[in-house]
Parts: C-alpha cells; structure tokens; sequence
C-alpha cells in the first residue's frame, strides 16, 4: 500500500484509503467499514466518506497512479467501467434527475489524493444546491452513509456490477 505525503501533516505520510480501498473484499467487515461497493480487477467503487450530495460515489484504479496518461488503456477502461456500475446504482437507490462526473488531476485542480487517480460520481436532483460549504463550512447530507451505503448494497443486489 502507498503512502500518501502532505507537507502540511506534521504526523508523517499516511496509507492511501484508495488503495486500502482496493486490497479489500466487497462484503468483509473491513470493505463495509470503508463502504467499498465492488472491488474487482478494474478496480474499486465506494461511497465517499465527504460527499457533496448524498450517495457521492467513487471509482479508483487498482494501481496508485496520479494521472490518467499514467494508466494503461485497459485501467482507463476499468475506471469508466465503475462509473457505468455507479451511475446504474445511484439511479436504482436515490433516483437522480442527473450526475456530476468527473476526475480531478492535480492538488490545485481538487484532487484530495492527488497520487492515485480517481473518478467522482456525483447525484444531482433540479434544485438541489451546495453553497452551505462554502458560507458555514458545513455539508449537509439527508442521509447517514451507513443508511446510504445498505440502499447502495441493496441496489448492487438488483443491478449487480456488470457493464453490459
């Protein structure tokens, strides 16, 4: 498992949750723990534990890679794999009237782990908006991520994690 490096951590490099994320088995104690969905050779689909609306997924690469020009051609196709199986699950669990995807490359872009690439899957509903963040410094979510997580797993029973 890499080891992630922040200048501004006074407590020293830290394990990459993504690629702890990956190492795990969809369905231990440690993968419910992580709210790790599937986690198979294109790599690993959880539920965000900052999430800008509820249900915000991601998808990672197996490998600890910082950008998409480092990933082999079947890693990209793995990560737009995963993106296909999250946006199947958030429309069987929360029902979005659309999403917000993309991949942030870079710290100054927003990349929170800028070492290992990794794509956001994000619900949107009309209406719906996030300011609170930027005035109170505060998320709001209706949902607990425990309770969103037992909607996605049960979704992922329906829909399985199949691409076809």
């Amino acid at each position: 498992m890499r080891q992630l490096a922040d200048p501004a951590d006074k407590q020293g490099p830290r394990p990459c949750f993504l690629c702890a994320a990956a190492a795990c088995k969809a369905g231990s104690d440690e993968a419910t723990w992580r709210h790790v969905l599937v986690s198979d050779e294109r790599g690993v689909l959880l539920l965000n534990r900052y999430p800008y609306a509820n249900g915000h997924l991601l998808a990672a690469c197996v490998d600890h890679v910082g950008d998409l020009t480092s990933l082999a051609a079947a890693a990209r196709g793995g990560l737009m794999e995963l993106a296909t199986v999250a946006q199947r699950l958030l429309e069987t669990a929360v029902n979005p009237q659309g999403f917000n995807v993309g991949i942030n490359v870079g710290r100054c872009a927003g990349a929170g782990v800028p070492g290992h690439i990794h794509m956001h899957v994000v619900p949107r509903w009309h209406g719906d908006t996030n300011f609170m963040p930027l005035f109170g410094q505060v998320r709001v979510i209706p949902q607990a991520l425990e309770e969103s997580f037992a909607s996605l797993v049960a979704a992922l029973d329906k829909v399985g994690s199949a691409t076809d």
